[in-house]
């Protein structure tokens, strides 16, 4: 038994920033920049990134478009970082062209390089994107429809706050 009881709702723990820091940085091949950074920097979902298209880029916006869970159209920005990567990638290609597994198998290779003791997962990174883009101001309902949630307080899930954390913030706002 993990202690947790049925009426705990389950905490998701996203890398703190020097961790993510450290996996982008531990990336030695392209594939692994664009697979780790295009993660970080979207916030897709595993099987977003692995059905990715030619078709579902808009180069001149800078933006990959398409259709996410329950068939619902989303947008989200395409990063300077990752953009020459993907636009690479995808010429070669035409599609991502690498299976859900492949993904996670460079996501783990990558993590035990830099070193990170937890389980380092594509959900992990997703969750990663979501509380790095709270911190950095990004209001919960522009996030609820960049990460293509339904309702806000699937959103909100990501809103979990260490206590030292909602102190410095408090301290710094106060």
């Amino acid at each position: 038994m993990d202690g947790r009881s049925s009426s705990t709702t389950f905490k998701r723990e996203p890398l703190t920033q020097s961790e993510a820091t450290e996996l982008a940085n531990a990336c030695l091949v392209a594939e692994e920049r664009l697979v780790i950074w295009t993660l970080l920097d979207t916030g897709l979902r595993v099987s977003e990134l692995s059905s990715l298209t030619k078709d579902n880029i808009d180069w001149q916006i800078h933006r990959i478009i398409f259709r996410g869970k329950g068939d619902k159209r989303r947008t989200v920005e395409m990063p300077a970082r990752m953009r020459d990567l993907l636009e690479a990638h995808i010429g070669l290609h035409e599609s991502f062209n690498m299976s859900v597994r492949t993904i996670q198998r460079i996501i783990t290779r990558v993590a035990n390089r830099a070193k990170i003791r937890r389980k380092c997962t594509p959900h992990v990174l997703r969750h990663t994107f979501a509380v790095t883009s709270l911190r950095k101001g990004v209001s919960l309902p522009a996030l609820r429809a960049i990460m293509g949630h339904s309702h806000l307080q699937t959103t909100a899930i990501y809103l979990n706050v260490s206590d030292e954390e909602a102190l410095r913030e408090f301290r710094e706002k106060w």
